[in-house]
This record gives structure tokens, C-alpha cells and sequence, in this order.
């Protein structure tokens, strides 16, 4: 081999060597096209191990309908369907003493007019101004003609007007249908004045309502 022949192979492997090196220089990135680059960087994961590992999408969390997760309260299409939906059987005392005004005050009234007094009773055992459960402010004194020695009489529980007292008690306690006389503390026959300050709220029947 001739001296420039030596020569010229040792300038081609110094060029090859350096070419080499500038390749495994980190810097070297910075020095391409920055489309490239960036092609390079999609195409090769910066971790060699993860080539092989599957991409995980991400899972969608459906937003959650409270309408139709919660059951749907009971709806009636009338008094006359709340009232049927009851059952007769008096369970507890609140209930026979709601009932028992129900059945003697206003057995003869429309089914809204006993609604109503079953209101009048409920709102003021809420009130503040009468005893605070439903079978005090029945047997109060001097409230209600029918109680006896501050009891309620018994009554037939096969009579068909106890058993419907039942269930428009409960349909009362249940909030199952509004009542016109919703906020009426007050009732008496249609054919007495009431006090000068009484407010009417409703005639229903034979009985109208106060607060």
C-alpha cells in the first residue's frame, strides 16, 4: 500500500468515526429538522421497555341519573285512587285517634271534606298553639263534641265509614294528595259564623275552613 493510498484510508475512517460519534451525541437532536424530530419522538418512545406494553384508554364515567336511581314516590291520579290504595288495618294509636275524628266529625262528607279535617288536626299538632301529638289535640277539652270523658268512643272496626276513616287518615299522615284546606286550623258546620278574626280557607261539604 502506497503512502497516499495509507493516506486516503485513514482520512475515510476518521470521517466514519466521526460521523459515528456526532450520531450518539445527545446534542446531536437538536441539530435536525424539527418536523423530524418530532416524527422521531412519535415513532420511538423515549422507554425502549414500553414499546410492547398496550395502550390503556381511558375509561368514561357516565354521569349518574338521581331521578332514576331513587324510587319513584308513589302517584295517584285522585283522592278517590289514594284512599283505595290503603289498607283498613288501624296499626297504631295516632292513627285510630286521626281516624276516629275522621269517622265522627265528617263520615257523611265528601271524601276532600275528611281530608280536610284530618288536616286541621295534623296542622295543629304542628302549630305550637295546641298539644303536640295527634291524640291530644283530639281528646282536648272542649274541641271536638264527640269525645266522651277525654276519650274517643269506640267504633265497629267492620263499619265501612271506619274503614274508609282509616285510609283517608293515612293517605293524611302519608302527604299522599294535597288538601284544599291545607293551612286551616279551624272547622265548623257551614251554617255557624266563626270567631271575627278567623280567615276562610275552604268550603267543602257541610263544614267550612279556618286559620
Amino acid at each position: 500500500m502506497t503512502l497516499f493510498t495509507r493516506a486516503a484510508t485513514f482520512a475515510a475512517l476518521t470521517l466514519s468515526l466521526s460521523g459515528l460519534l456526532a450520531m450518539s451525541t445527545p446534542g446531536a437532536a437538536a441539530e435536525l429538522d424539527p418536523t423530524t424530530a418530532r416524527a422521531v419522538a412519535i415513532a420511538q418512545p423515549a422507554d425502549q421497555s414500553l414499546q410492547n406494553t398496550p395502550t390503556l384508554l381511558p375509561v368514561p364515567v357516565l354521569p349518574v341519573d338521581d331521578a332514576t336511581s331513587a324510587p319513584a314516590a308513589p302517584e295517584f291520579a285522585s283522592l278517590d285512587a289514594a284512599v283505595a290504595a290503603q289498607s283498613y288495618a288501624a296499626e297504631d294509636e295516632a292513627l285510630r285517634c286521626l281516624a276516629g275524628a275522621i269517622f265522627y266529625e265528617a263520615q257523611g262528607e265528601p271524601l276532600a271534606g275528611q281530608l280536610a279535617v284530618a288536616e286541621v288536626i295534623l296542622n295543629r299538632s304542628k302549630s305550637g298553639r295546641f298539644p303536640a301529638d295527634v291524640c291530644s289535640v283530639v281528646t282536648q277539652r272542649g274541641q271536638f263534641g264527640f269525645v266522651r270523658g277525654g276519650t274517643i268512643p269506640a267504633v265497629d272496626a267492620t263499619r265501612a265509614g271506619w274503614k274508609r276513616a282509616v285510609a283517608v287518615a293515612k293517605v293524611a299522615l302519608a302527604e299522599a294528595w294535597n288538601s284544599p284546606a291545607a293551612n286551616a286550623l279551624y272547622f265548623n258546620a257551614s251554617r255557624r259564623s266563626p270567631g271575627a278574626r278567623a280567615i276562610r280557607v275552604a268550603a267543602i261539604g257541610n263544614h267550612v275552613f279556618y286559620r
